[in-house]
C-alpha cells in the first residue's frame, strides 16, 4: 500500500487545512489538497492526502472511512495512480 490517500464526499467548504487537521490525528501529513474546479475555484468535493508512511495512511483509511464530517460520510481509500488518457479519443468523427 502507498501513502497517498483519496478523500471523497467532502463538503464544498472543506479546505486543505481541514484535511491536514483531520488526518493529523493518524500521523504526519506531508501534503493535503482539496481539488478545486479550475474555472470557478469551487471545491469538487474530493481531495488527496499524503501521509508520512503507508502504515499511517492505512490507519487514516480505517479510522476515517465512513466517518461523518460536515454532515457527510467521508469516502477514504488508497489513491490510485493517475492514468494517462492519451489525448482525444474519437467520439463519432472519423478522419477520411
Amino acid at each position: 500500500m502507498g501513502n497517498k490517500v483519496y478523500v471523497g464526499n467532502l463538503g464544498y467548504s472543506a479546505t486543505d487545512a481541514d484535511l491536514q487537521q483531520l488526518f493529523g490525528a493518524f500521523g504526519t501529513v506531508q501534503s493535503a489538497q482539496v481539488i478545486n474546479d479550475r474555472d470557478t475555484g469551487q471545491s469538487k468535493g474530493f481531495g488527496f492526502v499524503e501521509m508520512n508512511s503507508s502504515s499511517e495512511a492505512e490507519a487514516a483509511i480505517t479510522g476515517l472511512n465512513g466517518k461523518q464530517h460536515d454532515g457527510r460520510a467521508l469516502k477514504v481509500n488508497e489513491a490510485k495512480p493517475k492514468t494517462s488518457s492519451g489525448g482525444f479519443n474519437g467520439g463519432s468523427r472519423r478522419p477520411y
